[in-house]
């Protein structure tokens, strides 16, 4: 798997932090942050597809 790096505002890491580990819901930051991505992707493309700006699958 492909490792990038990016810079998060302190509020967002802190934020973040609330909800990984063992009492949070994500294992460790790693999780949380591809969640997070699927979830954004997710919420794109339900806008494409209702402004027709989708691919057909073939």
């Amino acid at each position: 798997m492909p490792k990038i790096s990016v810079e998060i505002p302190q509020e967002l890491l802190e934020d973040l932090d609330d909800h990984v580990g063992d009492e949070g819901k994500y294992v460790n930051r790693s999780d949380a942050i591809r969640a997070s991505i699927r979830k954004n992707l997710d919420i794109l493309d339900e806008i494409d597809a209702r402004h027709g700006r989708l691919e057909s699958e073939n």
